[in-house]
């Protein structure tokens, strides 16, 4: 049975030549927000006719005008377009689909929500012409300063991860780029985890701890600019957010108990730095206003939620799961 079908609409710049990137944008009921995401991702294209890309928009089962406004686009645009269908709610399905279906040596994650640089694409070329084999992130930054600064990375500094440092934002999801082969290396996102699933959050948190386990080196980057539009104004929503981030983290904790035991470190950090907050200590964001306690105590649902995921067989490691099928066709090529 299939879980998702394409439709694949041929833009005017359209080409047989293997695109050097692939957009890869997951969307489900945010058509404004999609239309602006394209319109950016088509400005950096034009801004560099040389390189050759393609956009996959996968609709994670929109109930909006969605697929209106995506027929609309495609039908003028100048990048080459590939529509997926994937009905299966979850981000990490709807990420899966999009990687199944993108043709580009170089897969680029992008969220609807958020709008790429005019130079973009020529900062990705930059880093992807040396050939090495990584995962990379670049910076984010806010879409609308009226939007509280939660799920952006600012930093001016670049950076390779290591244990020292918790995965969990080290690269944003929302601007994560990889070459084909490490995605065919490490397999699928792990369906468990992300927006949409039982878990909630953190499918780009396990990717990154995976690929570190096999290897594979995950740099940041203060360049490859996204702008994020989130949306959120109110602390209430960030804390919802924060509880959610928090949830998915607990739940890598077991899953790679053995595998990255030095998860457990971060957790235990965390333990310390709420009891410290208690007696005056310093908060996890002093601007926000987040306690560390929320963490703790999310950390330790996560936990016990893949414990009974794992236990009652809802669901297998997707990191183990047809990953040979997933590779030969990453490898091969639509």
């Amino acid at each position: 049975m299939k879980h998702c079908d394409a439709v694949r609409t041929v833009s005017r710049a359209s080409t047989d030549r293997v695109p050097f990137a692939s957009f890869i944008v997951c969307t489900r009921n945010r058509a404004k927000a999609l239309a602006a995401c394209i319109r950016s991702i088509e400005e950096t294209c034009r801004a560099y006719p040389a390189i050759t890309t393609e956009l996959v928009v996968v609709d994670n089962g929109s109930t909006d005008e969605t697929q209106a406004e995506l027929r609309r686009i495609s039908a003028a645009s100048g990048v080459a377009i590939t529509i997926v269908m994937e009905g299966r709610p979850g981000l990490a399905f709807a990420r899966n689909a999009g990687m199944q279906r993108a043709r580009g040596r170089v897969l680029v994650f992008i969220d609807d929500d958020c709008e790429v640089g005019r130079g973009y694409l020529g900062d990705l070329q930059r880093y992807y012409t040396k050939g090495n084999r990584v995962i990379r992130g670049g910076r984010v930054e806010l879409g609308n300063s009226c939007d509280l600064p939660f799920t952006v990375k600012r930093s001016l500094v670049p950076a390779r991860f290591t244990p020292d440092v918790h995965p969990g934002g080290f690269v944003l999801g929302c601007n994560m780029t990889m070459h084909r082969e490490v995605a065919a290396r490490i397999g699928r996102f792990d369906e468990r985890f992300g927006a949409g699933a039982p878990l909630q959050s953190a499918e780009d948190t396990d990717y990154l701890v995976r690929a570190y386990a096999l290897g594979i080196p995950v740099e940041y980057v203060p360049d490859m600019m996204v702008y994020h539009h989130h949306g959120r104004r109110e602390r209430a929503e960030i804390e919802k957010l924060h509880r959610s981030y928090s949830l998915g983290n607990g739940a890598l904790c077991l899953k790679h108990l053995f595998k990255a035991p030095w998860l457990l470190k971060h957790f235990f950090w965390t333990v310390r730095s709420a009891f410290g907050e208690t007696f005056s200590g310093a908060r996890f964001d002093a601007d926000l206003q987040l306690s560390h306690w929320p963490i703790v105590l999310m950390n330790l649902v996560g936990a016990v939620r893949f414990a009974r995921l794992w236990l009652a067989g809802r669901a297998t490691p997707t990191e183990l799961h047809d990953v040979s099928e997933a590779v030969s066709r990453l490898e091969r090529g639509p």
